[in-house]
């Protein structure tokens, strides 16, 4: 199971030029688009200063590992681990008709 994992969106909240709050998205990926294995799911995150999740500053300040470091990624890998685990490794299994019973007579 190859997974990758992407900060795909990253949106500061700015008051006087500094951030205030961030609303982030990082999308997981199983294998690839296209294989039997593939699964995709995207989890979200608001980060907030006066929660103590970050300091204040500019937005250009923040860097790839700075931002990625405010989500609960190891949250996130446990959730998508178990969706993989769910969907694509165990699914569950439909009921099978059995379309030679007859119905009893008493």
């Amino acid at each position: 199971m190859a997974v990758t994992k992407k900060l795909t969106k990253s949106i500061p909240h700015v008051k006087s030029s500094k951030v205030e709050q961030w609303d982030l998205e990082m999308t997981y990926e199983n294998d690839s688009e296209g294989d039997a294995t593939y699964y995709k799911s995207v989890f979200s995150h608001r980060a907030v200063a006066a929660d103590g999740d970050f300091t204040k500053a500019g937005k250009t300040t923040f860097n790839l590992a700075a931002l990625t470091a405010m989500c609960p990624v190891s949250q996130w890998d446990d959730v998508f681990a178990s969706q993989v685990d769910s969907v694509i490794t165990n699914p569950p299994s439909d009921p099978v008709p059995d379309n030679d019973f007859a119905v009893p007579s008493s």
